[in-house]
């Protein structure tokens, strides 16, 4: 059961503001000047001790982390490193949710902090000779090609937290007995997709359908030579079969014959 709602933790906040400086910030026109310290710990991850970093909630209790410390804690714990509960029997990374609301708050109070995360994953690409892909915003966005979300975006230029976290697929096709024309028209030519992980495995048919110009009753989606269902998400889908390997995760599809259903 949640500790407090998003409302609780507010009135907690402006509650301790008015005890502090003796007002209420939210009738006083009177200008408030705030120690980032007497809000520390609302902002600071438990784990590492440093402002939140890609802050995320577990959905069972409430308490926040940087995302990659609870990733890292949860691989060998299923109880929350706060209150102890129990997030899940077994997979309790199907429990945390990204706070984007926490972090933009974050970002605001923290002076430099964005700048200081955008330019730390600047380098990061940087010395891996890696491209970084820039989201196009407002009416220059154009629509990727596969319908479905950028892999990335400038962060200095857009919302920082519009976008769900990404999975790399690859989309092989099962060998089959068809002729060799018929084989390499119904296989995909670029194989490799990112997807939200909020993606399900429908969206992926419905992709294939369009690329490969055939129906959707002739899309089956594979994992191990065993059928998914069309409402499994990315997320669930790694977290079960894929958590712990290499990207990307490697999905296989058949095209049945046109006449059969």
């Amino acid at each position: 059961m949640a500790e407090q709602g998003p409302m609780a933790i507010a009135m907690r906040l402006r509650n301790q503001l008015q005890s502090v400086y003796k007002l209420d910030p939210l009738r006083n026109e009177e200008e408030v000047k705030l120690k980032i310290k007497d809000l520390n710990e609302h902002i600071v991850c438990y784990l590492c001790a440093g402002y939140f970093i890609d802050a995320t909630t577990i959905t069972e209790c409430l308490h926040t982390f940087c995302k990659s410390c609870i990733v890292k804690y949860l691989q060998t714990s299923k109880y929350c490193p706060m209150c102890n509960i129990k997030i899940h029997e077994t997979q309790p990374l199907l429990n945390l949710k990204l706070d984007r609301v926490m972090q933009d708050i974050v970002y605001k109070l923290v002076p430099g902090l964005q700048e200081s995360e955008d330019k730390r994953i600047k380098e990061f690409y940087q010395s891996r000779g890696l491209e970084r892909v820039i989201q196009p915003t407002g009416d220059d966005a154009v629509p990727d090609a596969t319908g479905l979300p950028y892999t990335s975006f400038d962060h200095s230029k857009a919302h920082f937290y519009r976008y769900d976290e990404q999975v790399s697929l690859c989309l092989e096709r099962l060998s089959s007995s068809l002729a060799g024309k018929d084989k390499t028209k119904l296989t995909l030519q670029q194989k490799f997709v990112r997807c939200s992980v909020r993606a399900e495995v429908r969206h992926l048919r419905k992709v294939l359908c369009h690329r490969l110009n055939v129906e959707k009753h002739q899309v089956q989606m594979l994992f191990n030579n065993e059928s998914l269902p069309d409402h499994m998400t990315m997320k669930r889908l790694w977290l079960s079969h894929w958590f712990g390997k290499a990207q990307p995760l490697v999905l296989h599809y058949t095209i049945k014959d046109k006449r059969t259903r």
